[in-house]
């Protein structure tokens, strides 16, 4: 199946957003959902080799900036759970970390199911049953110390980042990013949505396809809601109904094949937390609307999987290609197609002895040619 690279996946809440030190645009820096190259530096600027120190030097913002920063509006948590019977008093708050067993391999992530019930991969006091019983791998950390041990593997793997890593330390795999929930049928839902749109259209779009399942009653007794509507809900919803909140005809299809996977079974949250990072890839790849790239940003960004690695995102293709001393400017303007910065047969070695803790890698990947990460997670 074709990449599609232009899904929005957005995983890390509000609360964490602060701790990512992104460089902030005024415009969007994403074309057909891969990360867009910075600008060439100025004339005479040496760029060749890769300086840690110097590349995470951000000056501060201007007063015009900071102006024009507090006037944006705060990007929402798509993957805060939104009001159901069972899950409208967790709505504002993040359960407080838990020291749960978790597995490289495995999804690390809480995940809500469309109904409300919320599911890990290893419920407490299941993490020492054998793994022929459970068809699960035995955890090799837990949600206290899953980044620690990436941390320490990345420092012992390749010293030269230990200081990117002090200096951005890493939100998504901390205790508190894993002790998010997230409602992997939504978030689905909502990458598609986002495909090939701007940020703030998708967010336009998204509110009026909630909106659509969200007026009870009738008349003066009507009753807005803001739930996320379930599977069944959006298969009895019509596509000339679906297009009214701005989908295209082919994304109304999408949502509707999606909802329909979901309905029947053969997607489901606890498929999710138990497939294997190739199973995985497999399941959602077969669902129209949804890539490889698309995939796999979910992965990292949702499922919280710590051993992902994207070589079709230009913006990891960068971060490699400066980090093996690599002048990024003059390949962009040199030009190669897909693979212009870095080949991918390169990318997986490098990427390979960061294993399997790749998805941290691909992380810091992003910080070395410091891309705006809030492009991916808004």
């Amino acid at each position: 199946m074709a990449l599609r690279r232009s899904a929005r996946l957005s995983t890390v809440t509000n609360s964490l957003q602060p701790s990512i030190q992104t460089k902030k645009t005024s415009k969007a820096q994403q074309t057909n959902g891969v990360t867009k190259a910075r600008k060439p530096p100025a004339k005479g600027k040496k760029t060749a080799g890769l300086n840690l120190e110097r590349t995470f030097e951000n000056p501060p913002p201007s007063k015009t900036a900071k102006a024009d920063t507090a006037e944006q509006e705060k990007p929402s948590n798509i993957f805060d759970p939104l009001p159901t019977d069972r899950s409208i008093s967790r709505l504002h708050s993040t359960p407080p970390p838990l020291d749960r067993p978790v597995e490289p391999h495995r999804t690390n992530a809480t995940l809500l199911t469309p109904h409300g019930s919320s599911l890990v991969a290893y419920p407490p006091g299941t993490e020492n049953a054998s793994p022929s019983k459970t068809g699960r791998p035995r955890p090799t950390a837990t949600t206290g110390t899953l980044l620690e041990k990436a941390v320490a593997h990345l420092i012992a793997t390749d010293l030269r980042l230990e200081p990117v890593i002090k200096q951005h330390p890493c939100p998504l795999f901390s205790p508190e990013g894993l002790a998010e929930e997230v409602d992997p049928f939504r978030s689905l839902v909502v990458s598609i949505i986002g495909q090939q749109v701007s940020g703030a259209a998708a967010k336009s779009i998204r509110d009026k396809f909630v909106a659509l399942f969200n007026s009870k009653g009738s008349g003066d007794v009507a009753l807005e809601t803001n739930c996320f509507p379930k599977p069944e809900e959006i298969i009895k919803c019509d596509i000339a109904t679906l297009r009214t909140a701005g989908l295209s005809q082919r994304k109304a299809e999408y949502i509707q094949g999606l909802s329909h996977k979901f309905a029947s079974g053969e997607l489901s949250a606890r498929m999710l937390l138990n497939a294997s990072d190739e199973e995985l890839l497999e399941k959602l790849t077969a669902v129209r609307g949804l890539g490889k790239w698309s995939v796999e940003m979910f992965a990292c960004f949702a499922l919280k999987r710590i051993d992902v690695f994207s070589t079709g995102d230009l913006g990891v293709q960068r971060g490699c290609a400066a980090f093996v001393g690599k002048d990024v400017s003059k390949l962009k303007a040199k030009g190669g197609g897909k693979f212009k910065y870095m080949a991918e047969k390169d990318m997986l070695e490098l990427a390979a002895k960061f294993a399997p803790y790749r998805s941290l890698f691909m992380w810091y990947m992003w910080r070395v040619e410091n891309v705006d990460i809030a492009v991916l997670t808004t």
